[in-house]
């Protein structure tokens, strides 16, 4: 008969902390990799920019675009949510965005050079980590430099915050945002309707924009707390003169329904892919593909 072995306590405890130490180990060695690939990353700016465009879903008109830098899928990045969030974890957020920003108003420019010239005003919406717009290195007149080497004005600048990124201080970083302003540029909080502070975030820090998170805006035609929530969101944007960009636009009766509660702005695949070029269709045109009746007009929007 066979006796299992049984560990002594003190063979059990070396046991637990050599598991745990490999543990570390293992974590350690996967980082560091994450890090090489990082600098491999930035080295050879391997990040492929697209645009997908903001409409005026009542006007039709093509508000600007948002510009997303996306790397290619790897073993130790599959997915873009993950590589942005081991960026978030790092030192490295600053020199990221930095590049970031360098990259995509570049890229944007090349890209204005082979669309019709309708396309140079458009606003462009950069994502900006809020740590970053605290920094006193960015603050100082950076991104007016980068933006007047390519010819690009701060009105024609959206700094996109993600909602998520939890702002623990409203009235210094209000202070903050006005010094940004104060230069010419607008802000857009995204993700509105995904954490906790929505409502704190428009009141206090009132955005020019902001971007309603597409849990909400997915299936609103037929989710009745869905559409409390955004009649709420409209009424506080309403009274902070506030814009509402809603996000994740993909089924018709999304868009028609957002059209009939005067949602001025969307986003989505609905009205257009993100694309290595500037480019939109008419509302119209839209319309038509997706087999709905043109909506009549509706007034001042949101």
């Amino acid at each position: 008969m066979r006796i299992p072995f049984r560990y002594k306590r003190a063979d059990y405890g070396t046991y637990s902390f050599c598991k745990y130490f490999f543990y570390l180990t293992m974590k350690f060695v996967y980082s560091y990799r994450q890090f090489i690939e990082l600098r491999k990353i930035v080295k050879g700016k391997q990040l492929t920019t697209y645009f997908q465009p903001i409409m005026n879903i009542q006007s039709g008109d093509c508000l600007g675009y948002e510009i997303l830098n996306r790397p290619a899928p790897s073993k130790l990045f599959p997915h873009t949510d993950g590589f942005y969030e081991y960026i978030g974890t790092t030192n490295q957020v600053f020199a990221f965005e930095m590049f970031c920003h360098e990259l995509s108003i570049t890229r944007y420019t090349e890209a204005l050079k082979h669309s019709s010239p309708s396309f140079a005003g458009a606003v462009v919406f950069l994502n900006v980590h809020s740590d970053v717009l605290v920094n006193p290195n960015y603050r100082n007149a950076e991104t007016l430099h980068q933006l007047y080497r390519y010819g690009l004005k701060p009105e024609q600048i959206v700094f996109e915050i993600t909602e998520k990124q939890k702002v623990e201080d409203f009235e210094a970083f209000e202070q903050i945002l006005s010094y940004y302003r104060d230069q010419g540029f607008r802000i857009a909080i995204d993700d509105i309707g995904s954490g906790y502070s929505s409502l704190k975030a428009i009141i206090s820090l009132k955005p020019e924009f902001i971007k309603l998170d597409r849990s909400l805006v997915q299936h609103i035609d037929t989710r009745p707390e869905q559409q409390h929530i955004v009649k709420m969101l409209q009424d506080v944007a309403r009274s902070s003169g506030t814009h509402i960009i809603a996000e994740g636009i993909e089924r018709p009766e999304e868009l028609l329904f957002l059209q009939q509660q005067r949602i001025r702005y969307g986003q989505g695949y609905a009205l257009g892919r993100p694309s290595n070029a500037l480019q939109h269709q008419n509302i119209d045109d839209i319309i038509n593909q997706m087999q709905m009746p043109p909506l009549p007009a509706t007034g001042d929007c949101s």
